[in-house]
């Protein structure tokens, strides 16, 4: 077949605008990648009651919020002291490559020492990990948190549970805004 002068021009016009969306869209998806990396999750806010009777002490709650579930962990004196000492066997022992609020970088992951708060999803391939005694476990391929969400090396998932940004208000727990 014939190429004609005017074919010529109108392919080139067509390649370029294929060219523009290509790097259109890649320049969005990698800007949203970056900053769903570098944030916690907000919006929405719940409010959980965490009285006494609510959340007594070594109860676990989970809640739902954005479609996830959320775990409200209320650690004893002694969930608390088990968190020392184990530095070595963590990943991440520090929080530093982790998704928190800045108020909850610290050795409990928490604005309250007793009251864990975390998105209870596994970081490796987001299956539910289950309350095992002094960690979390998760059954898919066994990765292993203890008590402040913080990842064992021992299984795949290399990153420590998300915690969502959330504050207190007397009695009850707001998720979804920051302290």
């Amino acid at each position: 077949m014939e190429q004609t002068k005017a074919s010529k021009p109108q392919r080139r016009r067509i390649v370029l605008a294929a060219g523009a969306c290509a790097v259109g869209g890649a320049t969005a998806f990698l800007s949203q990648q970056h900053s769903a990396t570098k944030s916690w999750p907000h919006g929405s806010p719940l409010s959980v009651d965490i009285g006494s009777t609510a959340l007594p002490v070594g109860k676990l709650k989970t809640v739902e919020w954005q479609g996830k579930p959320v775990w409200i962990l209320h650690r004893s004196p002694e969930a608390l002291a088990a968190l020392a000492g184990k530095e070595d066997q963590l990943a991440d022992s520090a929080s530093t490559e982790s998704l928190q609020p800045p108020g909850c970088r610290n050795r409990h992951r928490s604005l309250r020492p007793e009251l864990f708060v975390a998105i209870g999803l596994c970081t490796h391939q987001g299956c539910a990990p289950a309350l095992n005694g002094d960690h979390f476990l998760c059954p898919c391929h066994t990765s292993k948190y203890d008590l402040a969400g913080r990842v064992f090396k021992v299984g795949p998932a290399l990153a420590n549970l998300v915690i969502p940004s959330y504050r207190f208000e007397g009695e009850r727990l707001v998720l979804g805004e920051d302290a």
